[in-house]
């Protein structure tokens, strides 16, 4: 196989996504699935497709992912982050676009964990004073 793929890693708080572009149509492939039945949610396939409608690539790349972890949003957010890598390896020059809309950041944000002697993260337990 020459290098008519591309690759790239996303992750957005525990989702972690491996996307590879390869030339074609515009098909999309999660986890063997279509993108309509992994994703039923409107806003969330309007998020995976950012990247490719700022780089006006829509219908140059069928894009094959196997995503991990996390929810469907953190999901979501993981196959952006992974399909604008892989158009930066595709084409170096789409690097200021895709900085400029934020797409080549990566989310650090997590859920903080709970700490002992406590109800939650930071919540308390409720004081007494008597």
């Amino acid at each position: 196989m020459s290098q008519t793929q591309f690759y790239g890693t996303g992750r957005r708080k525990t989702a972690a996504a491996r996307v590879y572009l390869r030339p074609g149509a515009g098909g999309f492939k999660i986890n063997g699935r279509t993108l309509d039945s992994y994703f039923p949610n409107e806003v969330l396939k309007m998020v995976i497709k950012q990247p490719l409608q700022l780089t006006e690539t829509v219908e140059r790349f069928d894009i094959n992912v196997t995503v991990a972890g996390g929810g469907s949003a953190g999901q979501a957010g993981a196959i952006r982050h992974g399909i604008s890598r892989a158009l930066l390896e595709f084409n170096g020059e789409l690097r200021d676009r895709l900085k400029s809309a934020g797409f080549l950041t990566r989310d650090p944000r997590k859920k903080e964990r709970k700490k002992y002697g406590q109800k939650g993260a930071r919540a308390r337990f409720q004081f007494s004073k008597r």
